[in-house]
């Protein structure tokens, strides 16, 4: 029934030598309380440790530019995350704002690879703006790293998913389902003259 969700830029990092990923049913990667932002976050949200300046930004780098646009460090931190909904915009406006203030040094407007790279040698670290570890991924993947790989292994079955966090997740997926279902079933139908609206009918 269930089945894992890594996207291919995580699988193909988790494949290098530069990083750990902490298995199924192991206790959660931990980070000591003075570490940057940047480390929290790879340990909760990626279960790495290892960190790896270069991995991380391609990690982070969505739309394989080279570059962090300010939506891919609103990503990154998480901010339209549902978490976050509590959030003002200019709390979001500032993560970003700092980010770039900090690591963009020709001013475009975006973080770019070499620049990263700069400023990491140099010192500059992401700041944590007491927003959390920047949940980023989609249900599937949030329910794996925060859950599943936590309270479960590659040996569970089904009938062993009953923790509140199993039901929510797999409610989730039947009201997809169904969802899917009924548009499936709704395509399929045959368009009725008579229930088009007379503005729009051809003579």
């Amino acid at each position: 029934m269930y089945s894992g969700f890594l996207t291919p830029i995580l699988l193909s990092l988790l494949s290098t030598p530069l990083l750990a990923h902490s298995g199924h049913g192991q206790a959660p990667l931990t980070t000591a309380p003075d570490e940057d932002w940047a480390t929290h976050h790879l340990a909760e949200e990626h279960h790495i440790s290892n960190f790896d300046a270069g991995a991380f930004f391609t990690l982070h780098d969505f739309d394989f530019s080279s570059s962090w646009t300010p939506d891919e460090i609103r990503r990154m931190y998480g901010l339209d995350d549902e978490s976050q909904r509590g959030v003002d915009e200019a709390k979001k406006a500032e993560v970003v704002r700092r980010t770039l203030e900090i690591f963009d040094i020709d001013g475009d407007g975006a973080v770019q690879r070499g620049e990263w790279m700069e400023g990491w040698r140099a010192g500059k670290r992401l700041e944590d703006f007491g927003l959390g570890p920047g949940h980023h991924g989609d249900d599937e993947y949030e329910y794996e790293i925060h859950h599943f790989e936590k309270f479960h292994d590659e040996n569970t079955k089904e009938e062993d998913l009953t923790h509140p966090e199993d039901i929510e997740h797999f409610r989730k997926h039947d009201e997809l389902e169904a969802a899917a279902e009924h548009q499936e079933q709704m395509d399929r139908m045959p368009i009725v003259e008579q229930n088009i609206p007379q503005k729009f009918r051809r003579y």
